[in-house]
């Protein structure tokens, strides 16, 4: 049994093509480079639009192959959710968007398996944070009078909600 070959790389969700990186990476191991492109792309499609890390598992005496799929970094989901190229330059005084806490919720939801947060509240106010540095309002304030409300126990009855 001969040791598997790993190749990690960063690619638009559904939008994977044969070309650089996937190409170059895949080539020299033999695989099917189209089939692992399509395979990517369909276990990538409901991310379209955002960076998503891939890993490509290949067994270089069979060829066969084995795709594990990330899911995008906090900021892209942010991005995504508020319909925005990227976060803001100056985050202090420009924002960028606003979210809902329905939607700091749902990305804390996605993220949640990643994160270091043991609960749903934790994972949150981890979103929260990226917020801060990207810019963006949470319910049209500034995200860590949120983390503070959501200390308080203020958003309880959603989370409760969330979580069910």
């Amino acid at each position: 049994m001969g040791e598997k070959k790993v190749v990690e790389l960063l690619v638009s969700g559904g939008q994977a093509t044969a070309g650089p990186p996937l190409g170059p990476a895949l080539g020299p191991l033999g695989v099917n480079v189209l089939a692992v492109v399509n395979k990517i792309n369909e276990l990538t499609k409901d991310y379209s639009g955002m960076k998503v890390p891939v890993k490509v598992i290949v067994d270089p005496e069979n060829k066969q192959f084995e795709i594990q799929v990330g899911t995008p970094t906090t900021s892209a989901l942010i991005t995504s959710e508020l319909k925005i190229e990227k976060g803001s330059g100056a985050p202090n005084k420009d924002k960028v968007g606003n979210l809902t806490i329905e939607q700091v919720i749902r990305i804390a939801k996605i993220k949640k398996p990643e994160l270091l947060s043991k609960t749903l509240k934790a994972a949150a106010k981890e979103i929260l944070g990226t917020c801060v540095t990207m810019g963006v309002t949470v319910e049209g304030r500034d995200p860590r009078e949120v983390i503070r409300d959501i200390n308080e126990g203020k958003y309880d009855e959603i989370f409760a909600r969330s979580e069910a």
